[in-house]
């Protein structure tokens, strides 16, 4: 696929890894296509995640069918148009043009053999213009890239860190990794710790909220920007919580789609958001993760984690066939008198390699915990804090930070420095 802005190709890589694609909010969209293959692909995209609360169709006929279709009927919210370029696609627009209602917008699939340029097309109301032939992959984006400007539409990118198995860490990964992200990348971000019962985000980040994520989720009206701001608990200028209850007067079971509304009022605030999910496969956990941007499965280097991350990535990499594949850490590699599974061998397994190894460090990492503090608060120069800050980079869209390599002559030059500066402080004592 090809989309053209103002005459000259786009140079972006079509699949770049680190690409966003925000979800539209409801709207309908309707597509008439030329070929078989812009149809099946017109038809996957309307499974694809981000286009969930879509209402999409898609048949046969192109231009002629749609000026044909709306001479009778409403225009949807957008109009997914092929030309196969038998026909003048400008003359045609202005048709379309005829019977389209106001705000409606307009994608192109145009075909190689169109000779009309880009600034005519916008001219007769072509809001994308894309060059087939067109995958799923393509169609997503371009609708979905009709929204991204807009004040209402979903914008935040959603990180959901879970467990291959309890006990290995992932709430401590998820909130490290959220706190280095407002810290060292500067983006407003908020934590949800999804673990009402059990959740230990208030711990770590020392805090002790009146309310949370509980709140939002089980009230009566449907959560509002007000609303979410009134319960979010400040831990630094950039990162915000949304608490867990941590308590037990209650049983938290929930629909599959309980928390979709505070995701969604989030999304149209934060820029990003860290999900704290607990160890459990629920319809709302499985529901979370497959539609977050990003997925970090944190495990152990034992056989349980082993099996468990294998499942996981194989049916999150299915149900979500348009996405980047989910991404796992490893965690406490490296304990005392603990047998475990070479990080080769894992990765072998998994077919891809950790996005981090983590090394065991009960000291560093149980002084944090007790004192709600993150690993670069108790150390900045740990290894450890770099990882973090490499998880960070790569689930944002960033370059991968690299500690700068040290000079065999940097001993040398530290010694000469120290005994230059021995030498000169009477120089300077006397003047």
């Amino acid at each position: 696929m090809t989309r053209l802005h103002d005459e000259d190709a786009d140079a972006d890589d079509p699949l770049h890894p680190d690409e966003h694609i925000a979800p539209v909010p409801r709207i309908s969209v309707q597509a008439f296509c030329e070929t078989e293959q812009t149809l099946q692909a017109v038809t996957a995209a309307g499974q694809d995640r981000r286009l969930a609360k879509a209402h999409l169709t898609a048949k046969d006929g192109g231009l002629a069918a749609a000026i044909e279709a709306y001479e009778s009927r409403p225009t949807p919210n957008v109009i997914v148009i092929e030309s196969d370029g038998t026909r003048d696609i400008l003359e045609g627009l202005d048709d379309l043009a005829g019977v389209c209602d106001p705000g409606t917008r307009v994608v192109v699939i145009g075909s190689p053999n169109d000779t009309a340029p880009y600034r005519e097309l916008v001219r007769r109301g072509v809001n994308d213009y894309v060059v087939g032939p067109v995958e799923t992959l393509d169609v997503v984006r371009s609708i979905c890239s009709l929204f991204s400007a807009s004040e209402a539409i979903i914008t935040g990118r959603v990180i959901a860190v879970v467990g291959a198995k309890g006990g290995v860490g992932a709430s401590t990964v998820a909130h490290n990794l959220a706190w280095t992200i407002a810290r060292d990348l500067a983006l407003d971000s908020v934590v949800i710790d999804l673990d009402l019962a059990f959740g230990t985000a208030g711990l770590d980040y020392n805090q002790d909220p009146v309310q949370g994520i509980a709140n939002a989720v089980l009230s009566q009206d449907r959560p509002d920007t007000a609303l979410m701001e009134r319960l979010l608990a400040k831990c630094t200028d950039r990162l915000s919580l949304l608490a867990a209850p941590a308590t037990l007067d209650r049983v938290y079971d929930f629909g599959a789609e309980a928390f979709d509304a505070v995701f969604d009022t989030l999304r149209m605030t934060t820029p990003c958001i860290v999900l704290d999910v607990p160890h459990q496969w629920s319809g709302w956990t499985r529901r979370a993760l497959v539609n977050a941007d990003d997925i970090v499965i944190v495990a152990e280097p034992d056989l349980a984690n082993l099996r468990n991350t294998k499942n996981m990535l194989s049916v999150l990499k299915t149900a979500r066939p348009n996405d980047r594949p989910p991404l796992y850490c490893l965690n406490q590699v490296g304990m005392h008198k603990r047998a475990e599974i070479e990080v080769k061998a894992f990765a072998k397994t998994m077919e891809s390699q950790p996005i981090a190894v983590i090394p065991f460090d009960s000291k560093l990492f149980s002084t944090a915990a007790n004192n709600g503090q993150m690993i670069a608060e108790v150390s900045k120069t740990h290894r450890t804090t770099l990882l973090f800050q490499n998880m960070a980079n790569r689930l944002a869209g960033r370059g991968e930070v690299k500690k700068p390599k040290r000079s065999l002559l940097e001993p040398l030059l530290k010694k000469l420095k120290g005994r230059s500066g021995r030498g000169s402080a009477p120089h300077r004592k006397a003047s």
